[in-house]
């Protein structure tokens, strides 16, 4: 399996991580965990929203489940929070759709993890590019990104 910059990342940085690949055109989040044989609330999605011009978050959650807009507000501490139109993804984060990493984006965002993550010993999230995904440590992924965990969905 040839190494993304998620993977380069997270070693440079002595971070363990586990790689998984899977079929590339399969850009549903529950595809993905079926394909992985794993739980759907331990696979997690990497959502970015913005709460006005130039203000933008990152939200980890569950494939599982639905970022929640009023508690994601709550958790940045912004009046309101909407998702970004997809056309925005790349540009702003150097990611495509369903291949979204919260680990090297363009330039790091406000990152929040729904708060489950801290359930499981290890969860698994995009390696930065579709048909690949890491399992790490939530703690760690939290260390690496300055994220913090919260009540998302």
């Amino acid at each position: 399996m040839e190494k993304t910059n998620v993977m380069r990342l997270l070693t440079q940085a002595g971070v363990r991580f586990t790689p998984h690949a899977y079929d590339a055109g399969v850009t549903d989040g529950m595809q993905v965990a079926a394909l992985l044989g794993q739980d759907p609330m331990r696979v997690f999605k990497t959502l970015v929203t913005t709460s006005g011009p130039g203000a933008f978050h990152v939200f980890v959650i569950p494939v599982a489940g639905t970022l929640d807009l009023k508690k994601a507000a709550v958790a940045a501490h912004v009046k309101s929070i909407a998702m970004i139109p997809q056309k925005e993804l790349l540009p702003l984060t150097g990611y495509v759709h369903g291949g979204c990493s919260p680990i090297g984006m363009k330039k790091p965002l406000p990152t929040y993890i729904e708060e489950c993550a801290q359930c499981f010993d290890t969860i698994i999230l995009s390696a930065g590019r579709r048909g690949t995904q890491i399992e790490l440590a939530p703690d760690a992924l939290l260390a690496f990104t300055g994220a913090v965990y919260a009540d998302l969905t």
